[in-house]
C-alpha cells in the first residue's frame, strides 16, 4: 500500500508492546525505564484527583530526578524529555462483573530538596502541579509525553473521583539519566518510656474516684473497666503485675494515655460526631508517634474502618496494638538494625509472653472490640 494511500484510509495508528526506543539514522536511540505496581484503596490510598483537595494527598507518590538534558542541537530550550504511562489493571476481568473501567489520570509537581517522605495535604493546596496528563479518561492506560527543566518532581497518580480502588502499573520512560523512586514513610515509631509511678503520686481526687469504682478490693476488672469506658476497653491479657486486674497506679497511667489518645482523635473529629474520616487515619496515627507506609495503612484502614469512618473504640483498639506489636519489636531487634529473627515459639507465643515477662502497662494490651 503507498503511503498515500494509507493516509486516505486510516486516521490513527496505534502500536501496542514497543518501547519508546526509536530509530535514529543508523543508530539505536534507547530510553531508560522503571515501573511501579501500586493500587488505589478505599479509605487509605484513593484520594481521588486534584479537585478533591482534602483527599488528593493520599494518593500513592513517585519523585522523579531529572538530571540531564535533551541532546537536541536544534533546540535551545533547557528541558529533559520523559514519558509518563499510567495503566490500570485487571480491570479487563472486572468487566465481566458490570465493572467498568476508572477514569484515571496524573499530575506532576516540581519540588525542591524533596525529603523522600509522603506529601501531605498543605503542600498540594499551596503548589499547583506543572504538568498532567492530557486528560483523565476510562481508558485503560493514559500516557503523556512532557519536556520540564532539570529538576526534582513529584508524579501523583489518581483516579478522577475518591474511594476507587484498583491496581496500576505506573512507567516512567527517560531519554536521560534520570532517578525515580517511590514517596513512602520509613515506618518509625515514637515510643514514650513507659510511666513510673507509685500510689503517693497519685492525686486525692483521683483515688477517691477510683475506690468509688473498684470497690472494696481496690481492683477494677477487665468487666469493670469496660463499663467504667463505654466500652472501649474489651480486653486485657497482660498487666506489670501479671493478673487480669487493674490497681489504682495502673489504672492512673491507663487513664493518662486515654485522655491523650482522646485528645488526638478529637482534633481529627471535625465534625464533632464522634468518628473521624479513614483518610486523615495517617495523620492522627502521626500525631501519636507512628509513621507507616502506604501499605501498613490500608491494612490498618480495611481492619478498623467502616464506610470510610473510624470510631474512638477502633482507634484506640489499632493504637493499642500498633504499641504493643512496636515495643515487641524493639525488644527482640536487640541490634536495633530494623531487622530481627524469631523461633517458632516466639511467634506461637507472640506480644503475650514479652508482656508478661517485661511487665508492660496494661493499656499496651486492650483493644476496644473484639476481633480476630
Amino acid at each position: 500500500m503507498a503511503f498515500k494511500e494509507f493516509l486516505t484510509q486510516y486516521s490513527r495508528l496505534e502500536i501496542c508492546n514497543l518501547t519508546p526506543d526509536a530509530l535514529t539514522e543508523d543508530a539505536l536511540s534507547y530510553w531508560n525505564t522503571i515501573k511501579f505496581d501500586g493500587g488505589w484503596r478505599r479509605g487509605s490510598t484513593a484520594g481521588g484527583c486534584r479537585n478533591n483537595p482534602n483527599t488528593f494527598w493520599i494518593n500513592p507518590q513517585y519523585k522523579i530526578t531529572l538530571l540531564e538534558e535533551d541532546d537536541d542541537p536544534d533546540d535551545n530550550e533547557l528541558a529533559c524529555s520523559f514519558l509518563v504511562a499510567l495503566m490500570q489493571k485487571d480491570r479487563r476481568r472486572y468487566r465481566r462483573q458490570g465493572q467498568d473501567m476508572h477514569t484515571i489520570g496524573f499530575a506532576v509537581y516540581e519540588y525542591k530538596g524533596c525529603q523522600n517522605v509522603h506529601l501531605k495535604k498543605d503542600f498540594f493546596l499551596t503548589h499547583g502541579s506543572c504538568a498532567r496528563s492530557e486528560t483523565f479518561i476510562n481508558l485503560r492506560e493514559v500516557s503523556t509525553r512532557l519536556r520540564l527543566p532539570p529538576g526534582e518532581y513529584i508524579i501523583v497518580p489518581s483516579t478522577f473521583e475518591p474511594s476507587k480502588e484498583a491496581d496500576f502499573v505506573l512507567r516512567v520512560f527517560t531519554e536521560k539519566q534520570s532517578e525515580t523512586e517511590e514517596l513512602d514513610e520509613q515506618v518509625t515509631a515514637d515510643l514514650e518510656d513507659e510511666e513510673e509511678m507509685t500510689e503517693d503520686d497519685v492525686e486525692d481526687s483521683f483515688k477517691a474516684m477510683f475506690q468509688q469504682l473498684a470497690g472494696e478490693d481496690m481492683e477494677i476488672s477487665v468487666h469493670e473497666l469496660r463499663t467504667i469506658l463505654n466500652r472501649v476497653v474489651g480486653r486485657l491479657y497482660s498487666q506489670k503485675d501479671g493478673s487480669a486486674r487493674l490497681g489504682l497506679v495502673e489504672f492512673q497511667i491507663l487513664w493518662n494515655k486515654i485522655r491523650k489518645w482522646l485528645g488526638i482523635f478529637r482534633q481529627y473529629d471535625l465534625d464533632k460526631s464522634g468518628t473521624m474520616s479513614s483518610y486523615e487515619m495517617r495523620l492522627a496515627l502521626e500525631s501519636a508517634g507512628f509513621k507507616l507506609n502506604n501499605k501498613i495503612n490500608q491494612v490498618l484502614v480495611a481492619r478498623y474502618a467502616d464506610k470510610d469512618m473510624i470510631d474512638f473504640d477502633n482507634f484506640i483498639s489499632c493504637i493499642v496494638k500498633l504499641e504493643v506489636m512496636f515495643r515487641f519489636f524493639k525488644h527482640i531487634d536487640t541490634d536495633g538494625t530494623g531487622t530481627a529473627e524469631m523461633t517458632l515459639t516466639e511467634v506461637s507465643s507472640g506480644t503475650r509472653a514479652h508482656a508478661r515477662k517485661e511487665g508492660t502497662n496494661p493499656v499496651t494490651n486492650w483493644t476496644g472490640r473484639e476481633k480476630d
